[in-house]
């Protein structure tokens, strides 16, 4: 992992919400489908910091060329924004961001020489949805407490709608029958042929573990892609991951969870 910078801590810290007092109770989901309710139940613990933002770490493999290995650390308010800064194959760190309305990456080889570099507006509305989507990596954060509301189609489907900034998000989740989610797919503009013809394509992942981090149940491991749901998905993938450390903003930090998903 690449050290910290004076330009990196002050960044991730404007993607940064505090918590609001208090703890999760499960009586706030009063009025919700009973799927979405199940949702929440499974996922955070009563009590739980209600928390907006939270850390996390996470590995996996990407394809540059070959699958190739990572690791990475993460900064992420879902409804505001993200930093995630990682190394693959041991030699190519960066970081992709959405900060302050602006997505961006930033690429290298040895840290010197360019990789991949990319703003500007097609760039932010891309970055802004990933931020949303994130979202089920910190089920507090979309809490109907913050502006999220609420669908059910069916018993194992639900939706979230809301908005990072301009960019509006409908997140599509389908659940176990423990209501743990197994897969999430939302409309993400990007241009994932290059075709330089950008557009609202489907995005998403499938679910393949689950870990439990500061009382929050989340999809601890999955792939991740374009074309989610459809018959292009085998070469819309391009994300395999495990998140192995998660702590909410505003709580102390935890002893490092177990593989089972307990806290050591």
């Amino acid at each position: 992992m690449r050290s910290h910078t004076a330009a990196d801590v002050t960044t991730e810290q404007d993607v940064v919400d505090a918590p609001e007092p208090g703890g999760f109770e499960v009586a706030e989901l009063d009025g919700l489908p009973e799927p979405v309710r199940r949702y929440f139940v499974a996922s955070i613990a009563p009590g739980t910091l209600p928390a907006r933002s939270a850390r996390l770490r996470m590995n996996g493999t990407i394809p540059i060329g070959s699958w190739l290995p990572f690791e990475a650390r993460e900064v992420l308010t879902p409804l505001r924004g993200f930093v995630w800064s990682a190394r693959a194959a041991g030699v190519i760190t960066g970081s992709d961001r959405y900060v302050d309305g602006e997505g961006a990456a930033d690429w290298r080889l040895a840290r010197l020489l360019p990789v991949m570099r990319a703003a500007g507006a097609d760039v932010s509305r891309s970055a802004a949805g990933r931020a949303g989507a994130e979202g089920v990596w910190l089920p507090t954060a979309l809490l109907p407490r913050y502006g999220v509301r609420w669908t059910a189609e069916g018993c194992a489907r639900i939706t979230a709608r809301y908005r990072v900034d301009t960019v509006p998000i409908q997140l599509r989740i389908r659940l176990d029958e423990a209501g743990r989610p197994t897969s999430f797919v939302f409309d993400r503009w990007g241009d994932p042929d290059r075709t330089r013809a950008w557009g609202w394509h489907p995005f998403g992942g499938e679910v393949t573990e689950h870990r439990t981090f500061d009382g929050v149940t989340i999809p601890s491991a999955g792939r991740i892609g374009w074309f989610t749901g459809t018959d292009r998905w085998p070469d819309g993938e391009f994300f395999r991951y495990r998140i192995t450390d998660l702590h909410l903003h505003g709580k102390a930090a935890a002893a490092p969870a177990a593989e089972d998903g307990t806290q050591r």
